[in-house]
């Protein structure tokens, strides 16, 4: 039995995320979502009560599954060396995983419910108190850096990427992207010390 509902939770979310990607929010009901998957709508509610459940499952696994992406470029043979590298490593790591998922940008950016706004501050805020680490044990940032520093990269990171994604939503304005890129850096390099500037 538990089996079998934790392959109908599974086939639900996956029904939805599908639905996310190709036809957008709106489209993403309970109702769509069950009736793609092959489960009874009455069923579906069985296991969500609602589609904000749904969302904020689906949230989860595009953070968790983004955190192991930023982490394993950081972590992996090859870390970035210098700050603007570490900057590139994270834009980078963050536009190709919300190219390859658009029900994520869906998601991520629409902040359509308390419990997505508060995974997306979450995810924020851990990674970028991961990141500040990296940057302080590596010498990238000056010793007395606070933390604030990375909290507000990655908000305003945040927002640069929902101004891309909503310019050009399958792949993000490149142009925007651009200006990401260099307001980060400009802003990070004024926490750096001269040689890692």
């Amino acid at each position: 039995m538990q089996r079998r509902g934790a392959e109908r939770v599974k086939a639900i979310l996956d029904a939805a995320e599908e639905i996310l990607a190709t036809d957008g929010y709106d489209a993403a009901t309970l109702k769509a979502a069950g009736e793609r998957a092959g489960i009874p709508t009455a069923s579906v509610y069985h296991y969500f009560s609602d589609r904000h459940q749904v969302d904020a499952e689906l949230m989860r696994r595009h953070a968790d599954a983004l955190w192991v992406r930023v982490t394993e470029a950081f972590e992996g043979d090859d870390p970035p060396a210098t700050l603007d590298g570490a900057v590139d490593t994270v834009v980078d790591a963050m536009l190709a995983y919300f190219r390859e998922h658009p029900s994520c940008v869906e998601l991520w950016f629409a902040r359509r419910s308390d419990a997505l706004e508060e995974l997306v501050r979450t995810f924020d805020e851990a990674m970028a108190e991961q990141l500040w680490r990296f940057a302080l044990d590596r010498g990238l940032l000056r010793p007395d850096t606070p933390p604030m520093v990375l909290r507000l990269a990655f908000e305003t990171s945040n927002r640069l990427f929902d101004v891309a994604f909503r310019v050009a939503p399958v792949s993000g304005d490149d142009a925007v992207l651009t200006e990401l890129g260099r307001m980060l850096t400009s802003y990070l390099r004024t926490y750096a010390p001269e040689r890692s500037a």
